[in-house]
Order: C-alpha cells, then sequence, then structure tokens
C-alpha cells in the first residue's frame, strides 16, 4: 500500500510569527509519519526558522518553489541546493498559479523536476486543467500532455518516488470541488499514463494527490478512493486544528 501524504500549501500567507506558531501547535500532534505524511509548504521566507523549529518532529517541509540552477545570476530565485541544506524534503513544482501567473512553461518544470532529484528532495508535481477544458471533455488529454512533458528524462526510480498532485484550476479556491469520483477518475488518468511511460511497477508506487477545496469534512470521501493517496490543501492547511483534523481524518 501506499502511504497517504497530506500537504499544507500555505501560499503567500502568514507572517513569520504565525508561522511559528502554526508549528509549535501541530510538531508534538502530527500522527507518525510510519501512518501518513505530515508536510507544511510554507513560504521561503520562513523555511529555515520552521526546520530549526521541526527538525526533531514527525512534520516535514515543503518549498513553494525553487529554481533549476544552484546558484548563479539569477536575482530573486530560490536555490534548490539552499533549500535542501535547510533539511527541507519537499519542493510544490507546476503550480497553476505558477503556471498562469509566472507564465511556467512545461519544460521550467521537468528541469526543476530534475534540480529536486539532484539534491535529494521529491518534487510535488502539479497538474490540472481550466473549467473550459473540463467543460470541453478534454481534461485526460491535458492531464496527460502535462504528465508526459514534464517527466522527461526522469528515471524509474525518481518517478516511483515522486509525488503527483492532480488540482483541477476551477477547483482552487472556488469552493468548488471535484467530486470522489471525478478526483479519482482523473488520478486514474495520472496513474495510466504514468503506466504507459514506466511501467506498471513504476505507476503502482507513485502517490497521487488531490487538490481542490478538501476541506476535514470531505477528506476522507476522496482518500476512500483506489487512486488518491493523499492531498494538496490549500484554505484548510492554515489553522493548526483544521490540519490536524485534515491528518486525524486520514490516520
Amino acid at each position: 500500500m501506499r502511504k497517504p501524504i497530506i500537504a499544507g500549501n500555505w501560499k503567500m500567507n502568514k507572517t513569520l510569527a504565525e508561522a511559528q506558531s502554526f508549528a509549535e501547535a501541530v510538531k508534538n500532534a502530527v500522527p507518525s509519519n510510519d501512518v501518513v505524511d505530515s508536510v507544511i509548504g510554507s513560504p521561503a521566507l520562513f523555511l529555515a526558522p520552521l526546520a530549526w523549529n521541526l527538525k526533531d518532529s514527525q512534520v516535514q517541509l515543503s518549498a513553494q518553489n525553487c529554481y533549476w540552477e544552484n546558484s548563479g545570476a539569477f536575482t530573486g530565485e530560490n536555490s534548490p541546493a539552499a533549500i535542501a541544506d535547510l533539511g527541507v524534503q519537499y519542493v510544490i513544482i507546476g503550480h497553476s498559479e505558477r503556471r498562469e501567473y509566472f507564465h511556467e512553461t512545461d519544460e521550467d518544470i521537468n528541469k526543476k523536476a530534475k534540480a529536486i532529484f539532484a539534491n535529494n528532495m521529491t518534487p510535488i508535481f502539479c497538474c490540472g486543467e481550466s473549467l473550459e477544458t473540463y467543460e470541453a471533455g478534454k481534461t485526460a488529454e491535458w492531464i496527460e500532455g502535462q504528465i508526459t512533458n514534464g517527466l522527461v528524462g526522469l528515471t524509474n526510480e525518481q518517478v516511483s518516488s515522486m509525488v503527483i498532485a492532480y488540482e483541477p484550476i476551477w477547483a482552487i479556491g472556488t469552493g468548488k470541488s471535484a467530486d470522489a469520483n471525478i478526483a479519482d477518475e482523473i488520478c486514474g488518468v495520472v496513474r495510466s499514463t504514468v503506466e504507459k511511460l514506466y511501467g506498471k511497477e513504476v505507476s503502482e508506487a507513485v502517490r497521487i494527490q488531490y487538490g481542490g477545496s478538501v476541506k476535514p469534512e470531505n477528506i476522507a470521501e476522496y482518500m476512500a478512493k483506489e487512486n488518491v493517496d493523499g492531498a494538496l490543501v490549500g484554505g484548510a492547511s492554515l489553522e493548526a486544528d483544521s490540519f490536524l483534523a485534515l491528518l486525524d481524518a486520514v490516520k
């Protein structure tokens, strides 16, 4: 069985004091990571102090983005080597907000995935379609393209160990959500695409999250589905009580 993974994506929220208060509230309260991986996706500004605060806890850290070079004249970017040096375990890449607002391409995301693996971290690779694509019945085609282009050149071992997050753009921060059956169907498309590219063993190993208006009240419905191994959660991960409730519903 694949171990569940619940990752909170704080996006551009919280002050340092608020981030540290959250860490204090959850660090001794999350389930064992033998049961479920508990991940906080923090703004880059807070990764260093959070890493110190959480170093002896079961909580793992994720950056929300990185560049694909370890160093150089790239003002304002964050080095994957520097992020890894803090003890961060994951990096979110390909989020729809990065694709839409900052014009990131599949090629950019592919280069980031390779840089993350080169620095011994794990990508949380996001994919998802717009409402227009969904209503046109082209979701499967769109997702297959993002996965195929984004995983170019990765090894079987790398893909087996990564996390892929399906987040329909129309369900992010809108209060709408793909129901559990739709989420399972499209996560199944992700898994079948990985199988086409890397074989059945890899497709059965890779963990696939659903994201999009996931809450403590509905997470169990998603987690009961065969192809859903966890959730990438936005708003419901911002409060410690809600984050812990998400984990309690999974363990």
